[in-house]
């Protein structure tokens, strides 16, 4: 295989489409080390997995030798990125986005490597565009052009607000990429028609286009919805090692596949071999158990990981926790939380919540291994628990 070949193969694992793949071709022929941009607008305190499948792929771009421009949207982050959103983006304020971005240049370099990464901020050059340099900017793309993009069309079909500055926001990060000279950039599919504008904006400046690539999102541990802070489906990569390993362990046997292929750095080959072993009998938990330790020692060290494997079995195999344990979805009645004691009602693990508290009072309710002594307990809207009623009684609850 010629160096371009193998590229092209690392490149393309678990990416959804490359744009324009002639384009990169040429680049790479060049010779010289790729401008790789990928933005990210702090709007939440901390980096989750939904966030590495992007940040891993920037790591073989680096491990082939090109440079990462790593773009902490702290100008962007003000405007709110509409992509996906059916409804406006609340603005943030300066202060929470610079207190975001913080954890997110302390985070990054858990995967990325320092030497080779070129950590920037928008704000950088965007704080010095005044209103005459926003409005020509504004003229480079019609509202005709904007309302291809499938966010904003949905939402002006269904006669949902567009505040004007949601406009700006593919501009601004279109933008970027002719500050930043970039050669490709990477984005989730949400993405596509921000990456698009970058494309044009850089033609518009003389400059070559990028070529874009973009990831898939990420679901959340309720198997549903991509991950999303908002929505308390998220397994952060700072949250204690147990946690990581028992909410991987968590996920459904048809969800691990999609976690291990876009998370996991098992060569090609081994992954294969792997989904072979299990459709021939072999038990899909062992794939979760090694895949959930390779996530575990990535953000914390072997030994955290060896040690949150030791206590996974200590805590449910150990105490025969059965292997084939129902699941079961039930609708939170509203809200971010919901009580466990409605949770065992609608999961039908208690016949009423009357019944549930006295289960609880009595120490006979389990919550992912932890007994649990609080009536008051809420549960998080969009995350999966295993949830233990007495000895015997288990079953896996995703709150939707």
């Amino acid at each position: 295989m010629t160096s371009i070949e193998e590229h092209i193969e690392v490149i393309r694992r678990g990416a959804d489409e490359l744009l324009v793949e002639s384009e990169l071709r040429a680049k790479l022929a060049a010779g010289r080390p790729l401008r790789v941009k990928a933005g990210f607008d702090p709007t939440a305190p901390d980096l989750h997995l939904g966030h590495t499948v992007l940040i891993n792929k920037l790591r073989q771009l680096q491990d082939l030798g090109h440079h990462v421009l790593f773009v902490i949207g702290d100008f962007t982050g003000m405007i709110g990125d509409p992509s996906g959103r059916n409804a406006t983006r609340p603005p943030l304020s300066r202060a929470e986005v610079q207190a975001n971005a913080k954890t997110y240049t302390d985070q990054v370099f858990k995967i990325l490597d320092r030497g080779r990464t070129e950590v920037v901020f928008n704000s950088k050059w965007m704080d010095g565009v005044n209103a005459a340099g926003l409005i020509r900017l504004a003229a480079k793309h019609t509202v005709a052009r904007m309302l291809e993009r499938d966010d904003f069309g949905k939402r002006y079909r269904a006669r949902q607000p567009i505040a004007i500055h949601e406009f700006l926001y593919p501009l601004v990060q279109g933008y970027d990429s002719v500050e930043l000279r970039a050669d490709l950039e990477l984005g989730g599919t949400d993405q596509k028609f921000n990456l698009l504008v970058g494309r044009e904006m850089q033609k518009e400046h003389g400059q070559p286009p990028q070529c874009i690539l973009t990831l898939p999102l990420l679901e959340g541990t309720d198997g549903v919805n991509k991950m999303s802070k908002s929505l308390g489906n998220t397994i952060g990569i700072t949250e204690p090692p147990g946690e990581i390993f028992g909410k991987l362990m968590s996920i459904s046997d048809e969800l691990m596949w999609r976690y291990v292929e876009l998370l996991s750095f098992l060569p090609a080959p081994e992954l294969t071999a792997r989904k072979r072993a299990v459709k021939q009998g072999g038990n899909p938990r062992d794939v979760k158990f090694e895949f959930a330790r390779e996530i575990v020692e990535r953000f914390h060290g072997r030994n955290a990981a060896q040690l949150a494997g030791e206590e996974f079995n200590a805590r449910f195999r150990d105490h025969e926790t059965p292997a084939d344990i129902p699941e079961v979805t039930v609708r939170s009645p509203g809200g971010a939380a919901t009580a466990i004691t409605q949770v065992l009602k609608l999961a039908q693990l208690a016949s009423s919540a009357s019944e549930a508290a006295r289960l609880i009072q009595q120490g006979g309710i389990k919550v992912d291994g932890g007994k649990v002594s609080d009536k008051a307990l809420t549960l998080a809207t969009g995350r999966s628990y295993l949830i233990q009623v007495g000895k015997r009684k288990f079953a896996r609850v995703t709150i939707s």
